[in-house]
């Protein structure tokens, strides 16, 4: 009987992409079935914090949160390199010490950096596809855009920051920007865990390896909501082959926004990235 594995994700462009391999079979999936779940990021932080589901996309910034209930796994990465999330204001606007601020959720790594950079700002949270707008009518006097808003917005908006600029600032040069990854329940047996992480890895490689073909299934089935040349700009961000496995220096990255999260008090002791991640050696054991 196949086991079944809740697999939640967000609906944006590059979780569909590096998922969807799985469900159109492209990947050997053994004896599991995969549950699809989607979900805004924010949603699945919160979720991951109450220990909802087996596999769960979340934003790398509040992984110390959940670290003693679900393993991070080394697939599915997100990383900006000269890029990322954008603040955005009206032209017509200049910003206050105090000014409000729409972000994507309280738990997102674009938050956690930019409430440490801007400490006197006013945040209020709210679903992304909602933040554009909520500047423009003056709801509001900046917003954060992530996912696919940072490619195309309104001409009356221009940017006030980069989230990439605070994030140099605060990490220093040479270090890809940590944006979202993928967790384990530790409830799951061992074993099982190195099968769906290597079922994940394959999935994101067959994706990108098809990327082209992929994406044309995504477009026809009406599920993502860019297409054609600005899709695939997008993938190449977000979804690229740097997001198969995680590289020695995204790790390093990963350990600095860990560190600079400790040295603001977000969480009580530092945190060591490869601590966290599934043992794959327990396999060899096994084997021998």
């Amino acid at each position: 009987m196949p086991k079944t594995i809740q697999l939640a994700h967000s609906p944006d462009a590059d979780d569909i992409f590096m998922y969807y391999a799985i469900k159109l079979g492209w990947v050997d999936i053994k004896d599991y079935k995969f549950e699809n779940i989607g979900l805004d990021i924010e949603t699945l932080n919160v979720e991951a914090m109450k220990g909802i589901y087996d596999v769960t996309a979340i934003s790398f910034g509040m992984y110390p949160l959940i670290r003693d209930e679900y393993a991070l796994l080394c697939t599915a990465v997100s990383f900006g390199e000269g890029y990322g999330p954008k603040l955005i204001r009206r032209k017509d606007k200049k910003l206050k010490r105090n000014f409000k601020v729409a972000l994507s959720g309280r738990y997102t790594t674009n938050a956690m950096l930019f409430r440490i950079y801007y400490p006197e700002a006013r945040p209020v949270y709210m679903d992304f596809l909602e933040i554009e707008q909520a500047v423009i009518d003056g709801k509001v006097d900046a917003g954060v855009l992530i996912h696919e808003s940072i490619l195309d917005f309104d001409d009356s908006l221009e940017v006030e920051k980069e989230i990439w600029d605070i994030w140099v600032e605060l990490a220093g040069e040479g270090l890809p920007l940590p944006l979202g990854g993928m967790a384990l329940r530790r409830s799951l047996p061992l074993n099982r865990a190195i099968e769906i992480e290597q079922i994940l890895v394959d999935g994101v490689k067959v994706a990108n390896n098809r990327k082209e073909e992929l994406c044309k299934i995504l477009e026809a089935d009406e599920l993502v909501r860019i297409s054609d040349e600005m899709l695939i700009k997008y993938l190449d961000m977000y979804a690229s082959d740097k997001s198969i496995e995680l590289s020695e220096l995204q790790l390093q990255a990963l350990d600095r926004l860990y560190q600079i999260g400790f040295e603001h008090g977000l969480w009580e002791c530092p945190i060591k990235t490869e601590d966290y991640l599934i043992p794959k050696e327990y396999s060899t054991l096994r084997a021998n």
